[in-house]
């Protein structure tokens, strides 16, 4: 495997992060936090585990500082929010992270067009984006969306 994803168990165990990115170099470890907005709370969220069905009551800003100390070479954040709608990314809360750390982020959770995309690089800093139901659904290809935002001047790999 060139990289690990871990959430639950670095959330269970912080020191498995360090360890992990000692023994396999931290280019390897991915940290997936699973995030949900808090009750009445616009722009603050929790972690998750367990699926995103058990809240941790960790902030997830403070989370994504503390697992890049400990060693994690990028974060997939997951707006469990958004998860599986295609309504967008949670553009604030990806922002918000990709502006705390000096690694990676990953946008996952809530794909559904070519512009959720667009906007989850340009607004929300991420690095990366992950797409699901989008794809699975056959709304879109992977050709049509690099294609798209390769017209939109974001500098992607070509198909």
């Amino acid at each position: 495997a060139d990289k690990v994803s871990l959430n639950s168990s670095a959330v269970k165990n912080p020191n498995i992060i360090s360890q992990s990115s000692e023994n396999f170099g931290r280019q390897c470890i991915v940290i997936a936090i699973d995030a949900r907005k808090k009750l009445n709370k616009s722009n603050e969220w929790e972690v998750y585990i367990k699926g995103g069905r058990e809240n941790t009551g960790l902030d997830v800003v403070s989370w994504a500082k503390k697992v890049e100390v400990l060693g994690a070479g990028e974060i997939l954040l997951t707006s469990m929010d958004g998860d599986g709608t295609q309504n967008g990314y949670d553009l604030l809360l990806t922002q918000k992270i990709a502006n705390s750390v000096n690694i990676p982020v990953i946008a996952s959770g809530g794909a559904g067009s070519v512009k959720d995309i667009y906007d989850v690089f340009t607004q929300g800093k991420a690095s990366a984006a992950l797409l699901a139901s989008l794809l699975h659904d056959k709304k879109l290809t992977i050709e049509e969306i690099k294609s798209s935002l390769i017209k939109k001047k974001l500098l992607i790999r070509p198909c």
